[in-house]
């Protein structure tokens, strides 16, 4: 299966089913009261970790997730069902954020993390909703929400304890073999691995997850070669093998690692510091002078704290000593605990938030020579929305909420005139002042 790292997708919440307008009407009872229920709720998407994915793959044959819509309420108080919320797997380790304005929402680490990228509308209320003492006949109803709509970016960062990194051609693949139970594509030529490949390594009681990641190039934080393709997957590791091509003649080891170091330094500063080891390849194609050349550069890097093995993938030679300086890496270095970082941390824990009186609300001119103006005030707006004006109070109920947040005053107080357009959400009508009814 191709390797894929970052995709878009569009998801789609259900809107709200709408609220019933309906009075009970049965034998002998002529005159009976408001009985029309609230919409169920619409359908929310929610993406869910799950192991034995590794690639975004299936994401770019399916683009676009639509949940479920809420139904109607009906007559008789009869509720209407939810819609069906749709849950999309993807592989451990996938960060989530909003592809238009870059806002995180979450990094879906372990399996089963899960949240939701779009929460479903709300259901409209039914008219039976609207009853009380001095109004026992409400002829009006509320609309469903519209579901949230919005497109999501998926970056997947693989999961692996040990990163086998290097220039092209070094041999990772090769040594990944030798090391573990993993089959990657090797060949003598650079970016044979143009896709991380996992291998497994048992060390006492633990599984250790190897990734060969793709080779790197002077240049990659620059995204040249391939990149950040390589870079983000060595981000969640917790030991770097930097892997040396010993036989390489053309380039000198040192030069080769200062490349690495160079690259992860302009990527980020925290590569630097990550632990690592230095593994000097190839050893069974070492001349005299090559062989001089490696033994001088481990001297050297050993005498600042890195250790530096030489190994053969091919003959096995330093395989055995390179597994078990790996296990003592990773008992120093344990796998930390992943805490499930989330950006809808505001739905798991209520807030109460108290009354701070009538919010004013604001006035905007759009036109001068149209004259017309938008009302902007969120709860207004949203409240409008709901509004189903095909029902014969609704223009009652929309005349005492405009009364209410005192929006005839606002327009008069800006300049609007008697005949002039007003705008609120997607609501259009013309400015008449003197003629909001009074409440019931």
């Amino acid at each position: 299966m191709k390797f894929v790292d970052l995709v878009n997708i569009h998801v789609a919440a259900g809107n709200g089913g709408d609220g019933c307008l309906s009075f009970r009407r049965e034998k002998y009872i002529p005159k009976g009261g408001p009985d029309g229920a609230s919409g169920g709720k619409g359908g929310d998407v929610v993406l869910e970790a799950i192991p034995g994915i590794l690639t975004l793959a299936d994401f770019q044959y399916k683009r676009r997730f639509q949940a479920g819509r809420g139904e109607s309420g009906k007559g008789s108080m009869k509720i209407g069902a939810d819609g069906d919320s749709i849950t999309i797997y993807v592989p451990c380790g996938t960060i989530v954020t909003d592809a238009e304005s870059g806002e995180f929402i979450a990094d879906l680490i372990e399996a089963g993390d899960n949240v939701i990228v779009a929460h479903g509308g709300r259901g409209g209320k039914g008219n039976a909703h609207f009853a009380t003492s001095t109004r026992r006949a409400p002829r009006f109803a509320q609309k469903g929400d519209t579901g949230e709509d919005r497109n999501i970016k998926l970056e997947l960062k693989l999961i692996a304890d040990v990163g086998l990194v290097g220039l092209p051609n070094a041999g990772k693949s090769s040594l990944l073999a030798a090391l573990s139970n993993a089959h990657p594509k090797i060949a003598c030529y650079p970016f044979t691995t143009i896709s991380p490949n996992l291998g497994a390594l048992n060390v006492d009681d633990q599984q250790v997850i190897l990734a060969d990641i793709p080779g790197l190039v002077e240049g990659a934080h620059e995204n040249k070669g391939l990149g950040h393709h390589f870079l983000r997957h060595i981000e969640r590791t917790r030991v770097l093998i930097h892997i040396i091509d010993a036989a390489d003649e053309s380039i000198d080891p040192m030069e080769q690692w200062n490349i690495l170091r160079h690259e992860f330094a302009e990527y980020s500063e925290s590569l630097l510091s990550r632990p690592c080891l230095v593994v000097a390849n190839k050893s069974d194609l070492l001349t005299y002078n090559t062989l001089n050349r490696v033994n001088e550069f481990c001297r050297e890097i050993s005498q600042n704290g890195t250790k530096c093995l030489i190994t053969s993938a091919l003959t096995g030679e330093g395989v055995e000593n390179l597994i078990q300086t790996i296990a003592e890496l990773v008992r120093i270095h344990p796998r930390q605990a992943y805490v499930y970082e989330s950006g809808h941390i505001e739905d798991l824990i209520p807030v109460i938030k108290k009354r701070t009186g009538v919010v004013p609300v604001e006035i905007v001119q759009l036109s001068r020579d149209i004259a017309s103006w938008r009302v902007i005030h969120e709860n207004l707006e949203k409240t409008v929305s709901r509004l189903n004006f095909d029902q014969e109070d609704t223009f009652m109920k929309f005349a005492r909420i405009l009364k209410k947040l005192k929006v005839e005053e606002a327009l008069e107080k800006n300049g609007a005139m008697d005949g002039d357009k007003v705008y609120i959400g997607n609501i259009e009508f013309n400015f008449h002042p003197d003629r909001v009814m009074d409440d019931d």
